[in-house]
């Protein structure tokens, strides 16, 4: 089915949390009955921002990540409601309809993704985003969060609009394809190994030299190039071993590993070279 989908870039989200705390102010204390009843002052976010701070210093990247329902086509948790209360509107937009759930939590075990589904104790209710379907009603053209974010990271539309975009872009988790998520996402991280390379005589700074990064299990391989500091940054590695080899004119090759990218993205620290 056509709809309404949501891409989010990760490469220009500063983290401002503007889209967090419009969330917060468009549903805390709004009863928007019969698509959403009050979100609780304090516990929910329905969009939420999480601070990944990735490397170890002085190699480090952060990349601001966003846990929001995937507003699925194939929603495990509208199969999972025993009371039907949970629905898709024809915009593609997933809504747990308040007056209707018995608070059976179903849905929160269901749900394939982490810590998207809340459960209100006060009212005895799921609750999650609804895409800001009360908005979209309205006549809005997206949700609080898009029009809060200042950086353009939030974008949605009808999803034949937005196919060129989705088209960069990719599901949070691949593996679940088959739920058919409307949430997009550009930037995910990958995995990275950086590291500097110095002269031992000299004491300066390699600039130009070759780094190869060989995943120990596919074989395939990763290459770089050291910058005026000597500084190497392998990006966008899936999770692995990996060897690495050093090569410049007038120096001795060096291969180093294997190191393990699968947890971590990975800071090898300075490596000495020797001229040949």
């Amino acid at each position: 089915m056509m709809g309404k989908v949501l891409v989010i870039n990760y490469d220009i989200c500063n983290g401002c949390y503007n889209c967090q705390i419009a969330c917060k102010d468009e549903h805390v204390a709004n009863d928007w009955s019969p698509i959403a009843k009050p979100q609780p002052d304090t516990g929910q976010f329905w969009n939420k921002v999480h601070d990944n701070v990735r490397g170890q210093v002085p190699k480090v990247k952060m990349t601001y990540e966003h846990s929001i329902c995937q507003h699925c086509d194939e929603a495990p948790c509208i199969a999972a409601c025993n009371v039907q209360a949970i629905y898709k509107r024809p915009d593609g937009a997933v809504v747990i309809d308040p007056d209707k759930c018995r608070g059976n939590q179903m849905c929160m075990s269901a749900c394939p993704y982490e810590n998207v589904i809340y459960f209100n104790d006060s009212l005895n209710i799921a609750q999650k985003c609804t895409f800001c379907a009360h908005l979209l009603d309205d006549g809005w053209k997206e949700p609080r969060c898009v029009d809060a974010c200042p950086t353009g990271a939030f974008t949605f539309g009808e999803e034949e609009d937005l196919k060129d975009l989705i088209a960069k872009a990719e599901p949070l988790k691949p593996w679940l394809a088959h739920v058919k998520p409307r949430v997009y996402y550009i930037g995910l991280p990958k995995k990275f190994i950086a590291g500097a390379l110095f002269d031992k005589e000299s004491d300066e700074c390699v600039e130009d030299a070759t780094v190869t990064a060989t995943d120990t299990k596919t074989g395939k391989k990763h290459t770089t190039k050291t910058d005026s500091y000597g500084d190497f940054w392998l990006k966008n590695l899936a999770d692995g071993d990996y060897t690495i080899l050093v090569e410049k004119a007038g120096y001795l090759s060096q291969k180093l590993g294997p190191f393990d990218a699968t947890a971590k993205d990975l800071n090898i620290g300075d490596i000495a070279v020797w001229k040949a």
